[in-house]
């Protein structure tokens, strides 16, 4: 089924993953390979990222060390996902355009005149 085959829209663009997979990330898809972040969600991307320090800060002041451990991780997926769109952003930003090639080009010969036999 061609469903099968097609990506899921997450919120923050979207999932690699086919129609009954299951996510063994719980939907933290910040963390996920599969994630293809859509660049109209940069924004929510940073505000998931600062939500992380935050976060960071206050297990570090609480003493709770492997909640910090975990959060590091996901902020430093958050980071890289920050980068890969901002990559894309450039790439689509500098795109050139190649013209639509004519049918000799294509081809690559010409033909030749024909000749009379007679």
């Amino acid at each position: 089924m061609q469903r099968d085959f097609e990506h899921r829209k997450v919120a923050l663009g979207d999932c690699g993953r086919a129609y009954g997979t299951s996510c063994v990330h719980e939907h933290s898809c910040v963390r996920c390979p599969l994630l293809r972040t859509d660049p109209a969600q940069r924004s929510r991307l940073v505000d998931i990222r600062d939500n992380l320090i935050a976060r960071i800060a206050e297990a570090q002041r609480e003493g709770w060390a492997g909640e910090a451990e975990g959060l590091k991780v996901s902020l430093a997926a958050a980071n890289a996902k920050l980068a890969q769109v901002d990559g894309t952003i450039a790439r689509r930003d500098t795109a050139v355009g190649l013209g639509m090639p004519t049918f000799p080009e294509i081809a690559g010969r010409e033909t030749a005149p024909e000749t009379d036999p007679t």
